[in-house]
């Protein structure tokens, strides 16, 4: 499990100073203490560990062996990518069997060649992306090797240095038992480090999916079963490694490919739909609504004054800031309804099965929350508010594009008349329909335009 992004753009960086020369620097300032502590350590115990190193032929072309296994399968990463954010890959396969193969040393140093290849020959990321990811396989790949050493060794001191011949035991049932467990150490371990880094890069208002849902966990417990059985093959005989190659990276690319799959259809700053999926999705929707004399809303919401904020506290901030109103309006909504980031500061809601009525309260609560929502720049606090755009199936069009053709034209009413507020289209409701105001008042579907003082208008 790694963390990668896209390259930064040039208006994302810094304007000037170190900072601009320095890409860690803009990261928060627990994030580096956090990554700094963690190399530190990896550093120190790479010194405990070479002053108790005991060489030996065997353990260097095994090394060697691995390294050559798992460069095929950065070569596999190289052709398909590595989509943005938090990824998993199944270079564990190389990494397990240094772990139960090799003194504790090796498990440290395998990963610095491997994450080098990554950056030479996949898609080059920001440095201190690379070096915390190695730091993090590495250190939990050493905790764990010590733990199998030691356990077969009965002595934390023999382990250090690597126990002599400790994968004997790779050949009883209860050696592979032991075998497993440490090595989902080693999974547990390096996917808390991620997290945790992840979290604090991302800012308050970041969200993370749990370290496990169940296909993580699955493609976790693959993982495992795949570098366990590889270590009993190098045991054996480092040639059969031959043969565990080919499908290590059929498995990986299948899991890569699934990975993009998912990337293609989401937008990477707040992990939302895209314009093109949501519309895919938006419009099989609506067409479902109109089959069965069903209801439908649509909403485009926009983040009031977003140019200014980037203007005033720089492009990182904004797109905290956007990720901060994607993870409010995304907690406000039921499980049925789709949301996506249309573009720039907008983003598109479908409400299936919602009417005038309910539309009105579902943008006045979204507009409401968003607006208590706490941002803050150096301690002083960024007020951020929306405006919303509704429209409704039947009453303001038939179809996606009618529908967010009057939902943009409420939108731009809302804009116009003070922002912080919700418009709903005139349309074409009957003389009789009524649409619910503010404070329980109600304005009927034929005023025309009327400031309602509670943020809610007709267009």
């Amino acid at each position: 499990m790694s963390i990668s992004e896209k390259p930064m753009r040039a208006e994302e960086a810094p304007a000037h100073g170190d900072r601009a020369r320095w890409p860690f620097l803009q990261q928060p300032r627990g994030l580096i203490v956090y990554m700094g502590l963690l190399l530190s350590t990896t550093l120190f115990l790479f010194g405990v560990a070479s002053a108790m190193f005991t060489f030996v032929w065997v353990d260097l072309a095994t090394f060697v062996a691995l390294l050559l296994c798992a460069a095929c399968g950065v070569e596999a990463i190289r052709r398909l990518g590595l989509p943005a954010g938090v990824s998993r890959d199944l270079l564990g396969a190389w990494w397990f069997p240094a772990i139960l193969l090799l003194p504790p040393l090796y498990a440290l140093l395998l990963p610095v060649p491997v994450f080098v290849l990554l950056q030479l020959r996949s898609r080059r990321a920001l440095v201190h992306r690379r070096v915390f990811n190695a730091t993090a396989v590495a250190l939990s790949g050493f905790l764990s090797s010590v733990i199998w050493h030691s356990v077969q060794s009965g002595s934390l001191m023999v382990g250090l240095g690597g126990a002599p011949d400790p994968h004997e035991s790779l050949g009883t049932v209860a050696g592979v038992f032991v075998a497993l467990l440490c090595c989902a150490w080693f999974t547990v371990f390096n996917t808390f480090i991620v997290v945790v880094a992840a979290r604090m890069s991302g800012g308050s208002g970041q969200r993370f999916s749990p370290m496990w849902d169940r296909e993580a966990f699955t493609v976790d417990a693959v993982e495992l079963c795949v570098g366990v059985t590889v270590a009993i093959l190098a045991h054996l005989s480092l040639f059969l490694l031959v043969i565990a190659v080919p499908p290590v990276l059929l498995l990986q690319r299948s899991l890569l490919y699934q990975q993009l799959q998912m990337a293609a259809r989401t937008d990477p700053k707040t992990g939302l739909l895209n314009a093109p999926t949501w519309e895919q999705e938006a419009s099989v929707e609506i067409a479902r609504a109109r089959s069965s004399r069903g209801r439908a809303a649509v909403l485009i919401i926009d983040i009031d004054h977003f140019k200014r904020v980037n203007d005033n506290h720089g492009h990182l901030f904004g797109d905290q800031v956007l990720l901060g109103v994607a993870t409010t309006i995304a907690q406000q909504l039921r499980q049925s309804d789709l949301l996506g980031r249309f573009g720039g500061e907008e983003f598109v809601v479908l409400l299936p099965g919602s009417d005038s009525a309910e539309a009105w309260r579902a943008a006045e609560r979204l507009r409401s929350q968003v607006g208590c929502m706490e941002i803050a720049v150096d301690d002083v606090p960024v007020s951020i508010t929306i405006s919303i755009g509704a429209a409704v199936i039947g009453d303001h069009g038939n179809d996606l594009v009618e529908l967010l053709t009057a939902a943009d034209l409420a939108l731009y009413r809302a804009k116009e008349t003070g922002r912080n507020r919700v418009c709903l289209p005139a349309g074409r409701p009957g003389v009789g329909d009524k649409i619910p105001g503010p404070r329980g008042g109600e304005i009927s579907g034929h005023t025309g335009p009327v400031d309602s003082s509670g943020h809610t208008e007709l267009s």
